[in-house]
């Protein structure tokens, strides 16, 4: 027992590592939740503390607190969120659904440190993690708006930035491929011709109607539930702790927080964060159709389709010689499906909104967080990776445009769609083109044929 220490809470007495900084709410959640291994994402907890900075500037202000140990609360959060003492928060992301526990090891972590920082020197009793860092808070308000500045950063710093990226590409990549003629194909079935400029600049249009759908969901997270406390009703705080606070907090970050218009919609659920999970969803969909046709018009690089080249990043077999595999595709697609998952997740945990309060907030904070993450690095990658060494290759794009049947499609409103569907039998059965069926058949003359036949009447 000789490397611990006695802390005490409302329920009793526990032993707490000498070093740690939390305390026995902290030890006692280590103890009843040793789940996944895992601890909350280090973005939720900062902005946990954030929050906790913010609220003790605001709480000196207000008269409240003690401008000294305002301050050591003040700079015992700067030295956390320069990543000083990540150590001292474990607790499992599986733990009581409201984040108390989190929301505590904070508190306590905090409180330590601060208390370390004011020193004895004037006999000052150390600082209480309910009374005076959570003061004017509960874990009901702050956790969830917690989440909400967590994800908002992790949108606006990294996801965004990371699709405007790729749309960028995408639409240089339309411009640089504007005048190569593929074929196209519906159904996995050779369709009309396309250019890759016209590919391509779908998929930048993708990308951008992703950014505009996270754009629009994402202005729900501006509202922070932080003044409600336990119920919504604002019990134990100060009428303008809220209002001045998010304020504080929207200018630190940059970002447009605002008090919450109802207290009441915004503890006890969490619908936007539902909302912001369906595009994050809808976007891992556009991505994965994206990267899904690049790996497959790369494929080959001989026998499939071949009309991409994709650059060689890595070795792609551990038994067969020189084969390269899209690799950077194929993680982006995993993300994608992660994603998928992982909105599933979050619909459930929206469903936890029982009465006046969510359950299920820690799961889904993780889910959200790991969503934006994974989508932000993964688009990096594959556009740096991928997107920007992509080259088409045009010699084998004339090559199965020359043999596709779908050509005779051209015909049509001259000859009859059915006269014309009789001719694309008639090529495949006797395994010709259709120019070669038609030159021999001499249905049209040689210059009629040519001018129905060239792909560019046909884009």
């Amino acid at each position: 027992m000789g490397n611990t220490r006695t802390e005490k809470d409302s329920l009793g007495s526990m032993q707490v590592p000498a070093d740690a900084l939390y305390g026995a709410q902290t030890a006692r959640a280590i103890e009843n939740f040793p789940i996944s291994g895992h601890p909350l994402p280090r973005t939720l907890l900062y902005a946990l503390v954030l929050i906790k900075q913010q609220a003790a500037l605001i709480n000196n202000e207000l008269g409240l607190l003690a401008k000294d140990r305002a301050m050591a609360i003040v700079d015992a959060a700067a030295e956390i969120l320069n990543g000083n003492h990540d150590q001292h928060f474990p607790v499992d992301i599986y733990q009581t659904g409201s984040g108390t526990s989190s929301n505590m090891n904070v508190n306590e972590v905090i409180a330590h440190r601060a208390s370390q920082l004011l020193g004895t020197k004037s006999n000052n009793r150390p600082l209480h993690p309910n009374d005076e860092v959570n003061l004017g808070q509960s874990s009901n308000d702050v956790f969830p708006s917690a989440i909400h500045v967590a994800c908002a950063q992790q949108l606006q710093g990294k996801l965004l930035p990371s699709l405007q990226h790729l749309e960028n590409l995408l639409t240089a990549k339309s411009t640089e491929f504007t005048k190569v003629i593929k074929i196209g194909r519906t159904h996995l079935q050779d369709a009309t011709p396309v250019t890759f400029g016209q590919v391509f600049s779908g998929y930048a249009r993708q990308a951008q109607l992703a950014q505009e759908r996270l754009a629009t969901e994402s202005s729900g997270l501006y509202e922070l539930p932080l003044g409600g406390t336990a119920v919504g009703t604002g019990i134990n705080t100060h009428a303008e702790f809220a209002a001045r606070t998010i304020h504080l907090i929207a200018k630190q970050t940059r970002l447009p927080f605002r008090e919450a218009i109802n207290h009441f919609e915004a503890q006890a659920a969490r619908d936007a964060l539902v909302a912001v999970s369906g595009s994050l969803k809808a976007c891992a969909v556009s991505i994965s159709k994206i990267a899904n046709d690049i790996r497959l018009l790369g494929s080959g690089p001989r026998c499939g389709y071949g009309e991409l080249q994709l650059p060689a990043v890595q070795p792609g077999s551990s038994i067969m010689p020189g084969k390269v595999n899209p690799v950077m595709a194929e993680s982006l697609i995993q993300v994608c499906a992660r994603v998928i998952g992982n909105d599933a997740s979050i619909t459930l945990c929206g469903l936890g909104g029982y009465f006046e309060l969510n359950t299920m907030m820690p799961l889904m904070a993780a889910a959200m967080l790991e969503s934006i993450e994974l989508l932000a690095n993964a688009v990096s990658l594959f556009s740096n990776r991928c997107l920007t060494g992509l080259q088409v290759n045009s010699k084998r794009c004339a090559e199965l445009m020359e043999q596709s049947l779908a050509l005779v499609t051209s015909l049509a409103p001259v000859i009859g769609y059915d006269r014309a569907a009789e001719l694309a039998k008639q090529a495949y059965l006797e395994n010709k083109t259709i120019r070669e069926l038609l030159l021999a058949e001499q249905i049209l003359p040689a210059d009629e044929l040519s001018r129905l036949l060239d792909p560019e009447q046909m884009i």
